[in-house]
């Protein structure tokens, strides 16, 4: 028998007891409270992202405003507002672009991949938004609620203010899309699902319009009602260029093209000398056509064709998840 075929025996010192780790070295090898506080099995946990992207948001852009209103004297109102929606969008999204570097996670997740930028999903938005605007105003015009007036811009004028308000509601489109349907909108969705995100943000859009003048109610609820269409689109599409699209050519077409009030702002620079007549919840009054009943109607309209002309082919954003 060679030594190879030798069998331990089952004496006391055949066998030796597993070495357990000491206390110590069982708690050095845990996580830290403050890293299990601020981060869970997906990373960093949704609501202290959402917490930090508002605060430094909410922060900077008062800066970034003040320092704006403070070096703009040699510019008119016009650049100036311009300008001011262009440092808002840098606002937006700066902080979005440090958390993506915490949260190991790729821009384009949180709905505006470079890839598609100003491609074919923005123009086709912006054919649907210029498209809803023209429905609506026609409408009213239809009902009697709208005049068109005559043309007040002659000459290089009718060219350099189109061009100024494509270029500014591009900026703005950017802006608010981004900033409550793009990092928020991904972010929350991780927490509390998909739907009851996008209806809190969309409660938001229409708040943050308080701060126009001339804004009524009925201004609100059509733009929490169009901020919960545009949710819709980044679920179908899986990104925000759509919405992007459709938000500049919408603001544009009221602004600009029909100039109507756009959320309670009349802007200079408009083409047309038409006017708002009649009741104020059918022809929205102060408050521009959103305001109107109609525009709910169109909304809902343009709600339907899309859903069914764009159907679901997955999930837009993550799942959520259990963790705050």
């Amino acid at each position: 028998m060679s030594d190879l075929d030798i069998k331990p025996t089952s004496g006391p010192t055949s066998e030796l007891p597993a070495e357990r780790p000491s206390p110590e070295f069982a708690v050095a090898g845990e996580p830290s409270y403050a890293r299990a506080l601020f981060f869970g099995p997906q990373g960093l946990r949704p609501g202290w992202g959402f917490a930090i992207y508002a605060v430094v948001f909410y922060v900077t852009q008062q800066f970034v405003l003040q320092l704006i209103s403070s070096r703009d004297q040699g510019l008119n109102g016009l650049w100036s507002s311009l300008l001011e929606e262009f440092g808002s969008l840098l606002v937006a999204v700066i902080p979005a672009l440090i958390l993506a570097r915490v949260e190991h996670r790729r821009w384009g997740e949180y709905g505006l991949p470079g890839v598609q930028a100003f491609g074919r999903r923005f123009w086709i938005g912006a054919f649907w938004g210029l498209a809803a605007i023209s429905l609506l105003m026609f409408a009213l015009y239809g009902l009697h609620l709208f005049a068109f007036g005559h043309i007040v811009l002659h000459g290089k004028r009718v060219a350099r203010f189109a061009v100024y308000w494509a270029v500014m509601f591009v900026v703005v489109g950017l802006f608010e899309e981004f900033l409550l349907r793009g990092y928020s909108q991904f972010t929350l969705a991780r927490g509390m699902g998909f739907w009851p995100a996008a209806i809190a943000l969309s409660c938001v859009f229409g708040l943050i319009h308080l701060r126009n003048g001339g804004e009524q109610w009925s201004g609100l609820l059509a733009a929490a009602f169009i901020g919960l269409f545009f949710c819709l689109t980044l679920r179908r599409t899986g990104t925000l260029w759509f919405a992007v699209g459709f938000h500049a050519a919408w603001d544009w077409g009221e602004t600009f093209l029909y100039s109507v009030p756009d959320s309670g702002m009349v802007a200079p620079g408009h083409l047309l000398s038409s006017s708002l007549r009649g009741p104020d919840w059918l022809s929205g009054g102060s408050v521009g056509p959103e305001g109107s009943v109609v525009c709910f109607l169109v909304i809902a309209l343009v709600w339907v064709v899309f859903e069914r002309t764009h159907p679901a082919v997955g999930l837009a954003g993550p799942r959520p998840s259990n963790s705050v």
